[in-house]
């Protein structure tokens, strides 16, 4: 009763928004089973509006894993130097140039050779030293028993990439969370039928991570959209965005609710790798609740192995590759979802990437039913995921597309209020 008492003063002295009830002010879903979520309630209180100031909070006078609670106020830059400063790409690696690195592809990125100029060894070895300093400086991990979360209405973290590594019992709430731009982004000539870039940093990922609550987030782009990226190979566009937020590495008990994922092309990956089921299989299970995806390409989410419950979310926007991905081993629970995607087919809402199980409950095409579970067995899916919510934990799903939109567009997001759900 103590530790719950305190859970609850804590959140309400930092959640500047309209009051929200007593069962809004802890975690729905996979989040609030094992050990539960409670943060860092109870524990030091920080105020942080600097990048320095937020590493220190972090470390917690050299308690890390001690509960705190770190309050974001204002605009928080990754690139933000101790005296103040913003680095950029000439300050990781004085040198470097992207022209001149692609140079060393030839003018088909076909093949990268150390000798086609005198240049590309030492581009090579730029950009690696470039990716390795921009990694050290906008990197900030979460540890254990934390609660990080936006104070007012314009909080944000601007080029940060946040990590959980191992930590467990974490809460990130009403915070604006911009994806890094990578300067270093390298070119795989073998990734795909025409090769592909491969930026390296997420705006957030999750690595072996417990008990992890991520509510009323907003992730984004920014001020970076791809659409003004330089043109690279092929004439399309260098990306320089990685994923919006990746849960991978055997991490589980995790929910992500009444958040936005905006303006971005993959956004949300689960799980390590095909071949990585010695680390996730049995773990990865996630809950995506009354969150928004808006103008997203493909991944929301994309799953491996997983037992994932997508519920009353809402996707919508320019048609894009898909939205749920059925990869190796998942077993994805989607429960009246709404997807409004105008002249656009139920069939993009689904999609098999090795994948063998998927089943949907009352989801919503263009406001109308989606039969998402027909588009499953034109994709060779079976429907027994082997799982329930229900037999889980308690949730109460919103039963018709016109509460869903109501619920989500009113409420995802930093600087929204809690509703009732």
């Amino acid at each position: 009763m103590r530790r719950a008492a305190a859970l609850l003063l804590g959140l309400c002295l930092l959640w500047p928004a309209p009051a929200a009830s007593a069962a809004e002010r802890a975690p729905v879903g996979w989040a609030s089973t094992g050990s539960g979520t409670t943060g860092g309630a109870g524990g030091r209180v920080w105020t942080v509006h600097t990048r320095a100031e937020l590493k220190e909070a972090l470390a917690n006078g050299g308690a890390p894993t001690e509960p705190k609670v770190i309050r974001v106020v204002g605009a928080i830059n990754g690139h933000e130097a101790d005296d103040g400063t913003l680095l950029g790409e000439r300050d990781y690696a004085p040198g470097y140039d992207l022209r001149t690195y692609m140079s060393c592809f030839g003018e088909d990125g076909a093949a990268w050779s150390d000798t086609r100029f005198g240049h590309c060894k030492q581009q090579r070895q730029l950009r690696q030293t470039g990716s390795n300093r921009e990694k050290a400086q906008i990197q900030l991990t979460v540890p254990g028993n934390t609660t990080l979360v936006g104070a007012g209405r314009d909080a944000r973290l601007l080029g940060v990439f946040l990590t959980v590594n191992t930590g467990s019992n974490i809460i990130v709430r009403n915070l604006h969370l911009e994806a890094p731009v990578d300067h270093f982004t390298g070119w795989s000539p073998d990734d795909g039928t025409r090769g592909s870039w491969n930026a390296r940093f997420d705006a957030m990922t999750v690595i072996t991570g417990r008990n992890i609550w991520i509510d009323h987030c907003t992730f984004t782009d920014g001020r970076f959209p791809d659409r003004e990226a330089p043109l690279g190979f092929h004439g399309e566009r260098v990306q320089r965005h990685d994923g919006l937020l990746d849960i991978e590495d055997g991490s589980d008990f995790v929910t992500v609710s009444d958040s936005r994922f905006e303006n971005h092309d993959k956004a949300i990956l689960i799980g390590s790798g095909d071949g990585r089921g010695d680390r996730d299989r049995g773990r990865l299970k996630v809950t995506f609740a009354r969150n928004l995806f808006s103008d997203i390409v493909q991944r929301a989410p994309r799953v491996r192995f997983g037992q994932v419950h997508v519920v009353n979310n809402v996707h919508r926007g320019r048609a894009p590759l898909y939205a749920l991905g059925v990869g190796v081993e998942s077993a994805i629970f989607s429960e009246r979802n709404v997807f409004r995607y105008p002249g656009g087919r139920p069939s993009l809402a689904v999609a098999a990437y090795g994948g063998a199980e998927f089943l949907d409950t009352g989801s919503w095409f263009n406001g109308r039913p989606a039969r998402l579970n027909a588009v499953a067995s034109a994709l060779g899916l079976g429907s027994e995921v082997g799982w329930d919510p229900d037999d889980v934990y308690d949730h109460r799903a919103l039963t018709s597309p016109a509460a869903v939109e109501r619920h989500v567009l009113r409420h995802a997001g930093a600087g929204r209020p809690h509703g009732r759900a």
